[in-house]
């Protein structure tokens, strides 16, 4: 059976006069039986999930400490005690009455409370800091433990400490003479960044539900219609909110704030422009049909090719994610992917059915109508008959300069364009975390402190282990001679293993920065070579090396190994759809190249935005490959939408003026599609989370441009001068104008 009947047959199952109420109440009774079932995705999030698995050192070293070494096993949230001038004897006795405490009154998952406490308040104060003004006293947690219970645990200790210093020294000022105390260190920063995204969740919901509402009312100044996405978005997300708790409530994904943020992004913006594909087609009919279902019909049958290969596009570039090594990335990939599959689904049956339900009342009080409903309606009310006026004036001639001076358009997008992708190399990227965090979140603040007064290794040491092979090793007198090394513990034998010994490293500078994470193939090299010295064979030589600095270099190899691996498979999938799609490998590979241009401009474009009006110093080393799937994905969305109304028009008119048409009839939809996806994403920037803000920038910026660079004049001008070698291996026979006036 041909494609046309069928489509034809699909605007009837859903939006037919008695199938839009069906459609409408399956939506319904769908979304609240999930609800009521299954739980919703905020209550399964898991935000403390590993994202190296056991195969990398940094984790196999975290394992064996914590088999061999539990003394120092688990994680440390670090109490920051500081008064400027310097810490008085109460104070020092406050710090120690609450260790004592904790070791009296172990906190659920707490591992291990330095026995501090225990020894003469002179001998406490030989750990002070130079200007005595500050002391570091640390309280270990197992490494699995959940987030939600080391927010408890730091709500308790806060507690126990207002009660032992009889104020509250968390909320006095960090430069002050009175008593100050922040918990920074992996714990205090792991609790600190989910609040940050927690308390992000409702601030990033409302903020987009109400930029998108007032971009509809202005675009198309219609209360109605600027619902009708909204409504499809929140049953969308009424579906695939249950279906992801319930996936990850059976262990089969992990969901974490960070993907719930984006994803509620994603489907408001993507959500929202595939509506406004169908919506903006359906409108147009209007104004030629007079049967509103008649309209309807047509508009899908035109869109919804368009429409299912652009969420199909999304759909498997954002899947490519799951091919990645680092756990956040795999975390993304079902989310995202499900989001844009059910949200695509919604804009083809019920946003139809609800637009068949209202009719022409959908776009009040500007109805569209067609030209003769115009005349009766004047004639009916004894008004002169208006004079209708042409329609998609400015897309008209927007058409006509691209089809007329392809060359000029194509030189001088290709070097604006190209100018800010070579500005893309001098991107600076890092994996500090707490760069990406407010300077007045109380992690930052302590390790502020920590940095100031103490070593900023104090935040996060690195412990390196050795097999021995029972000979002495010099490894502390080895690695103390390091210039970065600001000190070095004594060796420590493991448990059971006495081969095995430890020491804990404190590195001089900041342990999350790169300049620490490059540090760690020298480490494990200078501790092989100690091992050498003491007689061990180079094949026997075994080094590991653990904690957050050693994570961190782990994070940032497999990073650039998933950019290496992601990215293609990403490039191979979508040129495979569009090939499959637009049967032309010449569209292919010209559609592919433009967006590709259009994310390196992005890239470039943004640094300059982050770097010289935002003063960020660095990007997140995650952003490009975030960057990439998105922006490749969604640019090849208006590619397809407009190239699909090209490739429709030249069968029955000449190119040039399929070109212009095509140009003309997706002109004001992409356009109000791009602002829309574009401000959706420019919420992020909004928040105090870096790694956000930069992220939202440059999506945004990268959308900004294919909206009103690539989509407009690239892509048409280079399918202008290609003519038709741009449906190669397909052929293209020319509709002559004199065919056209027959036809007509």
């Amino acid at each position: 059976m041909n494609k046309e009947p069928f489509l034809q047959r699909f605007g009837h199952w859903v939006a037919g006069p008695r199938t839009k109420w069906i459609t409408l109440v399956v939506w319904v009774v769908l979304a609240a039986m999930l609800s009521m079932l299954w739980p919703a995705v905020n209550s399964q999030e898991i935000n403390n999930a590993p994202n190296l698995d056991e195969s990398f050192p940094s984790v196999q070293a975290d394992r064996i400490v914590k088999e061999q070494f539990p003394g120092t096993a688990g994680v440390p949230a670090l109490l920051v005690w500081h008064r400027d001038g310097g810490l008085t004897d109460s104070d020092l006795q406050s710090a120690q009455k609450l260790l004592q405490s904790l070791a009296q009154e172990p906190l659920p998952e707490t591992s291990f409370v330095p026995p501090l406490h225990q020894i003469p308040l002179p001998a406490l104060k030989e750990q002070l800091s130079a200007d005595r003004s500050t002391l570091v006293t640390p309280v270990f947690f197992n490494m699995n433990a959940d987030t939600d219970i080391l927010k408890e645990n730091i709500e308790s200790v806060k507690e126990k400490a207002k009660a032992i210093a009889g104020g509250d020294p968390f909320e006095a000022e960090r430069t002050s003479t009175e008593l100050s105390v922040r918990i920074t260190g992996p714990v205090g920063i792991q609790v600190d960044a989910t609040a940050l995204f927690k308390n992000a969740d409702v601030t990033l919901l409302l903020s987009t539900v109400l930029l998108v509402l007032v971009l509809l009312l202005l675009i198309y100044r219609s209360p109605i219609l600027a619902l009708i996405p909204l409504v499809g978005v929140a049953f969308a997300y009424g579906v695939i909110s249950p279906v992801l708790g319930k996936l990850a409530q059976l262990g089969w994904i992990t969901i974490d704030a960070q993907s719930i943020s984006i994803m509620t992004v994603l489907l408001f913006g993507a959500g929202t422009d595939y509506c406004l594909f169908l919506i903006a087609r359906f409108r147009q009919l209007l104004t030629e049909e007079r049967d509103k279902g008649v309209a309807l019909r047509k508009a899908l049958f035109s869109s919804t090719g368009a429409i299912a290969m652009s969420g199909f596009t999304v759909v498997l570039s954002l899947l490519a994610l799951a091919f990645a090594e680092y756990g956040a990335y795999q975390r993304f990939a079902v989310p995202f992917s499900l989001s844009i599959l059910v949200m695509s689904i919604a804009s083809l049956t019920l946003v139809p059915a609800l637009l068949a339900i209202f009719g022409r009342g959908s776009f009040y009080p500007f109805v569209p109508r067609t030209d003769e409903m115009l005349r009766e309606r004047a004639v009916k009310r004894g008004k002169p008959i208006p004079q209708l006026r042409e329609k998609g004036r400015i897309g008209r001639k927007l058409g006509s300069l691209v089809v007329e001076k392809p060359w000029l358009i194509l030189i001088v997008t290709v070097v604006l364009l190209g100018g800010l992708a070579g500005y893309a190399t001098q991107i600076r990227y890092t994996y500090d975390i707490l760069s990406s965090f407010p300077k007045d979140m109380p992690s930052r603040e302590g390790f502020a402190t920590i940095g100031e007064r103490l070593s900023p290794g104090e935040l996060a040491p690195v412990q390196i282990i050795v097999d021995t092979k029972g000979k002495p090793v010099a490894l502390q007198e080895t690695l103390a001679k390091l210039p970065y090394a600001a000190s070095v513990s004594k060796p420590e034998k493991g448990k059971t293993n006495t081969e095995l010994i430890s020491v804990t490293l404190k590195l001089n500078l900041n342990p999350y920065s790169s300049e620490a994470s490059a540090l760690i193939p020298d480490l494990k090299q200078q501790a092989e070579q100690a091992l050498g010295a003491a007689g061990i064979a180079e094949s026997d030589r075994q080094v590991w090396v653990g904690g957050q600095t050693a994570t961190q270099y782990d994070t940032e190899q497999t990073s650039n190994r998933d950019d290496r691996v992601i990215i293609p498979i990403v490039i191979a999938l979508i040129a495979f759809l569009l090939l499959a799609y637009l049967r032309s490998v010449t569209a292919m590979l010209y559609l592919m190249g433009t967006v590709i241009l259009s994310y390196f401009s992005a890239l470039g474009l943004g640094w300059l935005v982050l770097h010289h009006f935002m003063g960020t110093d660095a990007i997140q080393g995650f952003i490009p490959l975030y960057a990439f799937v998105f922006l490749v994905a969604l640019g090849e969305d208006y590619n397809i939408f407009m190239i699909s109304s090209i490739w429709q028009k030249r069968k029955t008119m000449p190119l040039r003026q399929a070109i212009r048409e095509g140009v003309r009839e997706t002109g004001s939809v992409i356009t109000s599609a791009g602002l829309i996806l574009a401000g959706t994403f420019a919420v992020l920037a909004t928040l105090p989370i870096q790694v956000l803000v930069q992220f939202g920038t440059i999506t945004a910026i990268g959308v900004l441009l294919d909206t009103f660079l690539v989509r407009p004049f690239l892509v048409p001008a280079i399918t202008t001068l290609l003519g038709r070698h741009a449906f190669w291996p397909s052929r293209h026979t020319e509709v002559s104008r004199e065919t056209l006036s027959a036809r007509e």
